[in-house]
C-alpha cells in the first residue's frame, strides 16, 4: 500500500472516534464524570394534536431561586433542555434568547433545563450567551423524566407548552430560528 492508501483509512477511524465520544462516557462532556449518554437529535418538529398535561415541574434555578413552572400558567411557555457540553445547544443559545426578547410581552415565557452538566459549567454558558430568561438545574436528569408522556428524548431538545398547561409541540434536537419562531406564534395564537 502507498502512504496515501494508509492516510485515508487513519481519517475515517480518526473521525469516528471523534464521533462516538459524542455518544460515549466520560467526565469531558459534562464536569461530572457521569454517564450522560448524549443523544443527538433529528432536528424534527412536531404539532402535536393529542395533548397531554405538562407535569408539575419544580427545582432550583441556577442563579439559586427557587422555581415552579404553574407560576406560568396562562401563558406560552417554552421549555429548552440544554447542557453546556452539548455544540448544538450552544449553537441554538442566541437563538432561543433572541426569540425569548421577540415574545415576552404577548405572554410568551422561555425556560431552560440545565440536564447532567457541572454547575459551574451552566452558569459560565449563561453568561457566555447572555440567556435572561430563568434555568433550572438538573444535573441527574429528573425533569426532563417527569416528561414521560412527550419525553425530550435529546440534548437539545424543546417543548411548547400552550396556555391550558399541555405540552403542544416537540422539537428533538436544535431547532433554527424561523422554525422555532413559528411554531411559537402558532401556538400563541391558539385560544
Amino acid at each position: 500500500m502507498t502512504p496515501r492508501a494508509l492516510t485515508l483509512p487513519a481519517v475515517i477511524l480518526l473521525g469516528a472516534g471523534v464521533l462516538a465520544g459524542c455518544a460515549g462516557t466520560g467526565s469531558g462532556q459534562n464536569g461530572t464524570g457521569s454517564d450522560s449518554r448524549y443523544v443527538a437529535g433529528d432536528n424534527s418538529s412536531q404539532i402535536l394534536k393529542s395533548r397531554k398535561p405538562a407535569p408539575q415541574v419544580k427545582g432550583t434555578t441556577l442563579d439559586g431561586k427557587p422555581f415552579d413552572l404553574a407560576q406560568f400558567g396562562g401563558k406560552v411557555v417554552v421549555v429548552n433542555f440544554w447542557a453546556s457540553w452539548c455544540a448544538p445547544c450552544r449553537a441554538e443559545a442566541p437563538t432561543m434568547e433572541q426569540i425569548y426578547e421577540k415574545n415576552k410581552a404577548s405572554g410568551v415565557q422561555f425556560v431552560g433545563v440545565d440536564i447532567k452538566d457541572g454547575k459551574d459549567n451552566a452558569q459560565a454558558f449563561i453568561r457566555s450567551f447572555k440567556i435572561t430568561y430563568p434555568s433550572l438545574y438538573d444535573q441527574a436528569g429528573q425533569i426532563a423524566l417527569a416528561f414521560r408522556d412527550i419525553p425530550p428524548n435529546a440534548v437539545p431538545s424543546t417543548l411548547i407548552i400552550d396556555r391550558q398547561g399541555k405540552v403542544a409541540v416537540r422539537v428533538i434536537g436544535s431547532v433554527p430560528y424561523s422554525r422555532l419562531q413559528d411554531l411559537v406564534t402558532k401556538v400563541a395564537a391558539e385560544k
